[in-house]
């Protein structure tokens, strides 16, 4: 099954997905997609990992190699939960200046990981995302990218999703199942 795990900052979707891969009873395989650039990012990835059980391999895949090492994890038994799309999407975006040639590579990487989840594999999978359309448009070019990318990303992936969950204050409400 492949699942998909919407919510805003501090929804629970995190602790939900985690949940979620601890009752399945299999290996699980994390790809942790977050950079510490600062100390009060350290702490938030401090306090994820010490969440997680010690059994779990950890993959820290922040770039456009995402999506290849996500379909060799996939062809395994066991479950890949991904944590967290839209902060890998945030740096894929913020890896050079924004232009043309950057959004098109940023496209093609989105296409191949969409790909990957759409032709599954032996894993459960499940995706995490922050769910960042429901405020206002946003004024600058590099937010606006980031939104509509975001947007799309989750949007495409619902659709080859199995279930999708938005959570909420804790509590996940079923999109899709």
């Amino acid at each position: 099954m492949r699942q998909l795990i919407l919510g805003g900052v501090r929804s629970g979707k995190s602790r939900y997905a985690e949940s979620l891969a601890k009752e399945v009873g299999l290996p699980v395989n994390y790809i942790a997609t977050a950079r510490a650039g600062d100390d009060e990012m350290k702490q938030r990835i401090q306090q994820h990992q010490a969440y997680r059980p010690a059994n779990w391999v950890t993959w820290e895949l922040v770039d456009a190699e995402l999506p290849k090492q996500l379909a060799k994890l996939m062809q395994q038994p066991g479950v890949v939960l991904l944590d967290c799309l839209t902060l890998w999407l945030t740096q894929l975006l913020c890896e050079a200046p924004l232009n043309e040639a950057l959004l098109q590579k940023v496209d093609r990487v989105l296409d191949e990981l969409v790909e990957v989840v759409a032709a599954g594999g032996q894993a459960e999978l499940i995706l995490v995302g922050n769910e960042t359309g429901l405020g206002i448009m946003p004024i600058d070019a590099l937010s606006r990218a980031f939104g509509d990318r975001a947007g799309l990303l989750h949007q495409r992936l619902a659709e080859v999703c199995e279930r999708v969950v938005l959570t909420v204050a804790g509590l996940p409400l079923s999109v899709k199942s």
